[in-house]
């Protein structure tokens, strides 16, 4: 116990730990202890942050992918998912409710759709940031050339989500048939030189996954720095080969998040709707464990479903844009608000 302890406190004193602690805290920590750390999270967030909470307006633009990852719904080898591609008008429909509604930051995410090419995402990147040049353009689209993100850069994009998703090769080969561990962490790295606000991040309680994989995970994020990271729970989808996998430990999430936040005090790191998918009070646990970002669903709401990553996603309430006002409502209960601004990262 007091081993823990120790541990816990040079994490809060000096924002890092040996691999082999990190392994110890990940494996043995109490409650007190879990307790203890988020508590410091929680003041290094108030701390840098106030209490302001950042929402991005999330705009699933399609749900077509390559890539045929073992635990994804949108995956290629899923023969039920129900494929859609939103219109640049549709999007841009989706941009402009967010705007009404006070967002500032809107977030494309879809699958590696071999379709998207730059040309037109240039053009619809560049059209958002003429129509509403106040706002920040993130992107979520998964791997594409150095040119290809130095293109859609120029054109107004500022910031990419691309998770790692473990820094074990071998359990990354085994989750992603086909694809390179190696060309994952160059895309970063490309990613980083460009310039862009660059976002990182794994599920929790993925199948192979140990504490070991996960100080890795930790140790990796510490080397890149990235201003943005994103963790939530390994949840399955019954129409992939993981569908009868056990879902991830919120319990873990929460004290990976608080480590993550005394790590990185700066990043911006969201509650993720995966935390919400997998508890009621997911969300505001995860804020109260150091994240400090909302990404409420824009997407058209015929089409939410359709985004099928894992079961039983929230999309809706809480979780969707036409539920910000319950949204604030639920945050003033835990002592934070909306911040409507851009939020930028500031190290």
């Amino acid at each position: 116990m007091r081993a823990r302890s120790e541990a816990a406190e040079r994490l809060e004193n000096e924002g890092t730990l040996p691999r082999e602690e990190l392994v110890q805290l990940l494996t043995e920590c109490d409650d007190p202890t879990l307790e203890r750390l988020r508590g410091a999270a929680r003041r290094t967030t108030l701390g840098r942050f106030g209490d302001g909470i950042y929402v991005r307006g999330l705009i699933e633009i399609g749900n077509v992918c390559r890539n045929d990852c073992l635990y994804c719904g949108i995956r290629r080898s899923n023969r039920e998912a129900e494929r859609y591609r939103l219109t640049s008008d549709e999007i841009l429909g989706c941009c402009e409710r967010g705007y009404a509604l006070g967002l500032r930051t809107f977030v494309l995410q879809g699958g590696e759709d071999p379709s998207l090419g730059d040309g037109p995402l240039a053009e619809l990147i560049a059209e958002i940031r003429r129509r509403w040049p106040d706002c920040a353009v993130t992107l979520s689209l998964g791997e594409r050339s150095e040119a290809s993100y130095e293109r859609l850069f120029r054109a107004g994009a500022t910031r990419y989500l691309l998770r790692h998703e473990t820094a074990d090769p071998e359990l990354y080969a085994a989750l992603h048939p086909g694809m390179s561990h190696a060309r994952r962490l160059e895309c970063l790295a490309a990613l980083q030189r460009i310039g862009y606000q660059t976002g990182m991040g794994m599920m929790v309680g993925v199948p192979g996954q140990n504490a070991g994989t996960l100080a890795d995970d930790l140790l990796l994020m510490e080397r890149f720095r990235p201003e943005m990271i994103g963790i939530g729970p390994f949840l399955p989808q019954r129409q992939t080969p993981l569908g009868d996998a056990p879902a991830g430990s919120l319990r873990l999430t929460l004290l990976l998040l608080a480590i993550l936040r005394l790590m990185h005090p700066a990043a911006l790191i969201p509650a993720t709707t995966a935390l919400a998918t997998l508890a009621p009070e997911g969300r505001n646990l995860g804020i109260l464990s150091g994240a400090n970002v909302v990404m409420p669903n824009l997407s058209p709401p015929a089409e939410r479903k359709k985004y099928v990553l894992y079961d039983h996603k929230a999309a809706f309430g809480c979780e969707a844009a036409e539920g910000l006002a319950a949204l604030d409502r639920e945050l003033h209960a835990i002592g934070r608000r909306i911040d409507y601004g851009r939020g930028d990262y500031r190290g």
